[in-house]
């Protein structure tokens, strides 16, 4: 689903093999929470968090890595239980936030986690948050 993912938002990235690979090693991992929704026959999302320490919080603070819902299962509630039960997993390992990447053009995802409570102005200013990256490997 991850290589259906990338595909469809026309995202570079490891081939399907590559990523199922290293996806395989994630999942051994105490600090990787990963959610599937449907069936093993028929998935129909995923969620994918990492958990990293931070001195902000006594707790994790958690990244939301990817959230997908195959298309044709999407406006069914399924992004919602998945994003719903991701949070009550990081809040059972005490962790202190969950933090967010999304394309400034994606509306309708950005629409979707400010409906469920997240934000992008830092609490009590009006800044905007933003998010710099540097790719260190082609």
């Amino acid at each position: 689903m991850l290589f259906d993912f990338n595909t469809e938002f026309e995202t570079s990235g490891p081939e399907a093999t590559q990523l199922g690979n290293r996806f395989t090693r994630l999942l051994e991992r105490d600090d990787v929470i990963v959610l599937v929704a449907g069936s093993d026959r028929d998935p129909t999302g995923f969620a994918f968090l990492t958990l990293r320490p931070t001195v902000y919080y006594d707790g994790p603070l958690a990244q939301l890595e990817e959230l997908y819902v195959r298309p044709a299962r999407r406006d069914q509630g399924i992004g919602t239980a998945l994003l719903r039960t991701a949070i009550h997993l990081v809040r059972e390992h005490d962790g202190g936030e969950i933090q967010i990447n999304v394309d400034e053009v994606d509306a309708d995802t950005r629409r979707f986690y400010e409906r469920h409570g997240f934000t992008n102005i830092e609490a009590g200013t009006e800044s905007r948050m933003l998010c710099y990256i540097q790719q260190l490997h082609a």
